[in-house]
C-alpha cells in the first residue's frame, strides 16, 4: 500500500488528519512527523529561517526514506520553504493550503487572508496571488493578524483562541468577499462551532487533502 508522511508543527493536527487522510487516499497508509520548533523558530525570528529550511528539509528526505510515497506539509508558515525543497524531493510534496488557495481565487476576487501568526501572512498571500496569475484573474488580498490568538492556544486555551479568531473574522468579512482561514489549527474555531457568517471562509485540511488526493490520481 503507498504511504502518505504528513509533517506538522502543531501536535493537535496529527490526530485532525488521520480522518482527512482516509477519507481522501482510500488504500493508503500514512505515518506523522511532528515538531513544534519549526514553527517556534519562526515566529521567534520573525521569519523563516535558511536553518529552518534545512531542517524540514531533512523531515522531507527522512520521510522519503522511512516508505513515503509522497508528502504533505500541514503547516502553511512553512509554505515557502516547502516550495524549496520540492525541487529535490524524490517523492511528490505538498504544502497543505494549495487547495484552498486555488478555490478561493476560483469563487471570489476580494479574499481576506486571516491569521494568527504574523510569518504565516506572506506565504498564504503570495500563494493566493500566484494562483490568481496562474488563472488570469486579478485578484486584491487582504491581510489580518488574529494578534495574540496562537499564544492563547499554545498555552491550551483554545476558547480564547477561537474567540479572536471569530473576532477576526467578523471584522474582515466587513470588506472582502471570501475569508481564507490561513493555518490549519484555525479550522476549528468556524468550521465546527456553526459560527453565523456574512461571507463564505476557507479552511486549508478539507480542501487541501481533495487536491493532493486528486494529483496524486493523475501521477
Amino acid at each position: 500500500m503507498p504511504s502518505l508522511a504528513l509533517i506538522h508543527t502543531v501536535p493537535d493536527l496529527a490526530a485532525k488528519f488521520r480522518p482527512l487522510t482516509a477519507r481522501s487516499l482510500p488504500g493508503w497508509t500514512s505515518f506523522n512527523i511532528v515538531d513544534e520548533s519549526l514553527l517556534a523558530n519562526t515566529v521567534r525570528d520573525g521569519m523563516l529561517s535558511q536553518k529552518t529550511t534545512q531542517r524540514l528539509g531533512n523531515y522531507v528526505f527522512s520521510a522519503a526514506d522511512a516508505g513515503a510515497d509522497a508528502i504533505v506539509v500541514t503547516c502553511s508558515t512553512l509554505g515557502g520553504a516547502v516550495d524549496l525543497i520540492r525541487p529535490l524531493s524524490s517523492v511528490p510534496l505538498f504544502r497543505i493550503d494549495r487547495g484552498m488557495a486555488e478555490a478561493a481565487v476560483e469563487r471570489a476576487r476580494r479574499i481576506g487572508v486571516l491569521a494568527t501568526l504574523a510569518p504565516t501572512l506572506a506565504p498564504t498571500s503570495a500563494l493566493l496571488q500566484d494562483c490568481a496569475r496562474a488563472e488570469g484573474k486579478d485578484c486584491s488580498i487582504v491581510p489580518m493578524l488574529c494578534d495574540g490568538a496562537f499564544d492563547r492556544l499554545s498555552a491550551g486555551d483554545r476558547e480564547a483562541h477561537d474567540a479572536r479568531v471569530m473576532e477576526g473574522y467578523r471584522s474582515l468579512a466587513k470588506s472582502v468577499d471570501l475569508v481564507v482561514l490561513a493555518q490549519a489549527s484555525m479550522a476549528a474555531a468556524l468550521a465546527d462551532r456553526g459560527v453565523e457568517t456574512t461571507v463564505p471562509f476557507l479552511t486549508s485540511p478539507e480542501l487541501g487533502m481533495a487536491h493532493i488526493a486528486t494529483q496524486l490520481a493523475s501521477i
